[in-house]
């Protein structure tokens, strides 16, 4: 399958879009990760419902957006989804982070918003660690976006 030149823009753009908002998302949850465990901002009761409103309504379309886009983009373009290694990582990465967004990030963001203050302090620090390892991660992604080193995956 090739795409056109319109739908190549198209989903690149889509593509992009959809990415740099999962990113910002997950960093607005690093924010309010950090407010729930200091007590700023009106403090969990407050933080944590809004937490999970961003998981749920911003951070799951959008990461699931951003993969269907990619695998478009993969599908429909020279890059293809398994000739080069940047390619194979970013698509392995963001497979591996909608997994987790979709089994443990938005459920625990669910039931932080549910217990607000009762939330143990494990998992209150599990709310910064895992935005935080998010962006680290979806920064990885665009840097192999940007670079997008040759190397290609030997063929069988």
């Amino acid at each position: 399958m090739k795409l056109t030149p319109r739908w190549r823009k198209t989903v690149l753009i889509t593509h992009v879009t959809t990415s740099v908002g999962w990113l910002g998302a997950d960093a607005v949850l690093v924010v309010l990760g950090v407010a729930g465990l200091t007590g700023a901002a009106g403090g969990p009761d407050v933080v944590y419902p809004v937490a999970g409103l961003i998981g749920t309504v911003l951070i799951t379309p959008l990461a699931l957006a951003a993969l269907v886009t990619g695998v478009l983009s993969g599908l429909g373009t020279k890059w293809g989804l398994f000739r080069h290694w940047w390619v194979v990582t970013k698509l392995a990465v963001t497979v591996v982070m909608n997994v987790l967004v979709l089994f443990v990030l938005a459920p625990g963001l669910r039931e932080a918003a549910r217990l607000g203050s009762e939330l143990p302090g494990r998992d209150a620090i599990n709310f910064v660690v895992a935005p935080s390892v998010a962006c680290t991660l979806l920064l990885l992604t665009t840097i192999l976006s940007v670079s997008k080193p040759r190397k290609r995956v030997r063929a069988a």
